[in-house]
């Protein structure tokens, strides 16, 4: 007899996410190069110049550092912490699912604070946990009610929380003296703090302040950085013991030569990041600008990335598709009347406006 998958994968559901379904560019008679990506919260701008060069050179006829201790040096340095409270991973996605494998028991609450990224329920649930969910309200422009939230932390006893920081699909921007309250009031709680789009802040990235004695893991991601999404590359850093468990988590070698080669050629690149950086917001406040102006509601970001409500995302973005544009539909956070728009260059910005702009006329 065939073996019976567990239960908790026939009933696992894929989360959709930005970016390209090759068969269904084909069945438009598209291919990749031929659309313009809004979909995807990456850095446009990147990566660096002679990045490509340095990928190809990785010895990739031998097993990869299976610490990525020369990247993990590195990052130390950068970040001001030691290289034992640094675990790179491949992308922060693998790092989610090592957190949850390494510190979520059956029937444990872990506490999700929404709407947000989809990747953390699957995490839970593959851990045999349950996710609380919490979900800020439309009305309240998805800014999070933290009364409701540490009232919900005190009575629930979870496991851990995530905290998506600044919220992806919404651009919200935890205040830190609200994250301090979650904490208190999640008591010994794991708090997950992921900060993949950290650096596309106007301030840029938060420095970290690492306490020892602190049940915290703080996610960052080079993916987004440095427009490395082919690689795949993030990091987690905690303390030291928070990161030997997740390492005794992480399969061997789980970052291949060339994410480790191109993440340590990146990070050597500050001059290039920031100005890239500064293209990105840039390019974001035009489309803000722009799309306010032809009526859409614009949600206000923190990120790089914004919402628009637009009625009918899923019709949106497939008019869009077939000219050539790709947006994120935001069906799947459970926001069905908005997209998810992320910046491109300046031209390829008036090309999504003008596109719009004829479908708000093709509308009227």
């Amino acid at each position: 007899m065939r073996s019976e998958a567990r239960r908790v994968i026939k009933n696992l559901k894929a989360v959709p996410h930005g970016g390209f379904y090759h068969d269904e560019l084909a069945a438009l008679g598209l291919k990749p190069e031929d659309v313009l990506d809004f979909s995807v919260s990456t850095n446009p701008f990147m990566p660096p110049e002679g990045t490509r060069e340095v990928i190809g050179g990785s010895a990739i006829e031998r097993y990869p550092d299976s610490r990525a201790s020369e990247l993990t040096e590195k990052l130390a340095e950068k970040l001001g912490v030691k290289p034992e409270n640094i675990v790179v991973g491949s992308g922060t996605t693998e790092l989610i699912r090592a957190v949850a494998t390494t510190y979520f028991r059956q029937r444990d609450r872990v506490v999700i604070i929404g709407p947000t990224y989809g990747e953390y329920e699957p995490a839970v649930r593959l851990a045999g946990a349950r996710p609380v969910h919490y979900r800020a309200r439309e009305e309240d422009g998805f800014r999070p009610d933290f009364d409701i939230i540490n009232g919900m932390l005190r009575d629930t006893g979870p496991r851990a929380v995530f905290v998506c920081n600044p919220n992806n699909p919404t651009g919200y921007l935890y205040p830190q003296e609200a994250l301090d309250g979650m904490q208190r009031a999640a008591g010994d709680a794991l708090l997950v703090l992921d900060e993949a789009y950290q650096s596309f802040l106007e301030a840029g990235q938060t420095p970290l302040t690492l306490d020892e004695r602190a049940n915290v893991i703080i996610l960052r991601s080079m993916t987004k950085d440095y427009g490395l999404p082919g690689l795949r590359l993030g990091y987690a850093v905690a303390p030291g013991d928070i990161i030997e468990n997740l390492r005794r988590a992480l399969p061997p070698w789980n970052v291949n030569a060339p994410a480790q080669a191109a993440g340590r050629w990146v990070l050597d690149r500050d001059k290039e990041l920031k100005g890239s950086l500064q293209k990105v917001r840039e390019a974001r406040d035009y489309l803000m600008r722009e799309l306010a102006a032809l009526g859409f509601t614009v949600l206000p970001s923190e990120a790089s990335y914004f919402l628009v409500r637009v009625g009918n995302g899923a019709a949106c973005r497939s008019d869009l598709l077939r000219r050539g544009l790709m947006v994120r539909d935001c069906a799947s956070f459970g926001l069905p009347a908005y997209v998810r728009i992320a910046p491109r260059s300046l031209p390829d910005c008036r090309k999504l406006v003008r596109a719009l702009a004829r479908l708000t006329g093709d509308a009227a």
